[in-house]
Order: C-alpha cells, then sequence, then structure tokens
C-alpha cells in the first residue's frame, strides 16, 4: 500500500503525511529531505554544488534511515538542495532510493513533489495538498516567531512564489497533481480537518 502525497511548500503535507503513516502503522518519508541530505553532504565536504556528476554521486549514497530534519531543516541547507534538486542524474539517484523504501512493508506515505506523477505513479492513494502562496508564508511566519526567530513576511511570501515558479516550471518531475489525485486544500483548513478528509480517502482505498 504506498500513499503519494504531494504539494507545493508549506501547504502542510508533511504533517498530514506523518499523521497518515502514524494512523496506519505505515512507514514515512519526506522524499524533500534526500535532497536536503545529499545537500548537506556536498556542503560537509566543502564540495561544488553546479558539478552534477559529484551531486549524483553523493545522492547514490544517501542514508534514508538518517534523515534528520531538525539539522537538515536550516535555510543554507534548504537554498543548497534547491540547486541540486533540478539535476537530472541527482533525481534519478534518488528516486531509485525513494522507490526502494517505497515497497516496505506493511505500506508507505512518501510526501514529496513528484511522488504521484514520477516516484509511485501506480500509488494506491494520490493526495495533493495545497494552499495558497499568502497562507503558507504566513503559517512559515508564524512558526519563525514561534521559535523566537525574527522573519520578515514579505520576503518568505517572495521565497515561496519563487520556489513554486521553480519547482513548477522545472523541466524534469516539475511540481503538479497527478490526473488521479484527490485535491486537498488547507487554505481554510486546520490540520485535523484535512486529516479527517485524507483518512476518508485512504479508508475508501483500503476497502
Amino acid at each position: 500500500m504506498i500513499i503519494a502525497i504531494d504539494g507545493p511548500a508549506a501547504a502542510g503535507k508533511g504533517t498530514l503525511s506523518r499523521r497518515i503513516a502514524e494512523e496506519y502503522g505505515f512507514h514515512h518519508l519526506d522524499t524533500g529531505l534526500t535532497y536536503r541530505a545529499t545537500a548537506k553532504a556536498l556542503l560537509d565536504a566543502g564540495l561544488p554544488l553546479d558539478d552534477e556528476a559529484v551531486a549524483a554521486g553523493m545522492a547514490a549514497k544517501v542514508d534514508l534511515a538518517g534523515l534528520d530534519r531538525s539539522v537538515l531543516s536550516a535555510h543554507e541547507i534548504g537554498e543548497a538542495a534547491s540547486k541540486i534538486a533540478v539535476m537530472p542524474s541527482v533525481r534519478r539517484a534518488l528516486v531509485e532510493a525513494q522507490r526502494a523504501f517505497a515497497r516496505k512493508e506493511p505500506g508507505t506515505v512518501l510526501d514529496g513533489r513528484d511522488i504521484g506523477t514520477v516516484v509511485c505513479p501506480d500509488a494506491a492513494v494520490k493526495l495533493y495538498v495545497t494552499a495558497s502562496a499568502e497562507v503558507r508564508a504566513r503559517r512559515r511566519f508564524d512558526e519563525i516567531r514561534a521559535g523566537g526567530k525574527q522573519a520578515d513576511f514579505a520576503e518568505i511570501l517572495a521565497d515561496i512564489v519563487k520556489r513554486d515558479a521553480r519547482d513548477s516550471g522545472r523541466a524534469d518531475s516539475p511540481l503538479r497533481p497527478a490526473e488521479d489525485a484527490h485535491l486537498i486544500d488547507t487554505s481554510e483548513m486546520g490540520i485535523e480537518a484535512a486529516f479527517q478528509a485524507a483518512k476518508a480517502i485512504v479508508d475508501a482505498a483500503l476497502k
């Protein structure tokens, strides 16, 4: 049983994916962290971020069991990850690892940008979780402020709009809903309501 969850940054798909995995006792993988882990390994080794062969070699060695969200969520790692994520050979190496993860029993939940379209096109359930750019920027802003740090809302919004354009506009595996994906718009929805909507879809598929 594979559940594929896609969507833009800060739409709530990560929180939703973890809740669903917990609910059904499935394994969870945030595929975005695989790109961040590759980028961090390059930064740690002092290697260039613009050499596709070097980046792909590092991607092939990423350990999916050792992904630490708290470490990998650093802003500079995210910036580095966005540079290597557009490289076709890096994507191929990581997609192969993600597909191997997806085959784990009794089931898996993978979230990212291209799970339902590229990584697991045959997933039993495909969800596309989205929200308006303003709502997503507000969530990110509130999250940073709650952590005791300073944040600039306009800067965060501009960053989200830029990232959306980059993710949707890339030639290789662009961000878009799979044709058979269920759309969940969380703009006016709390995490509990989004979880119940997703759960109803998964329960129907399990029957």
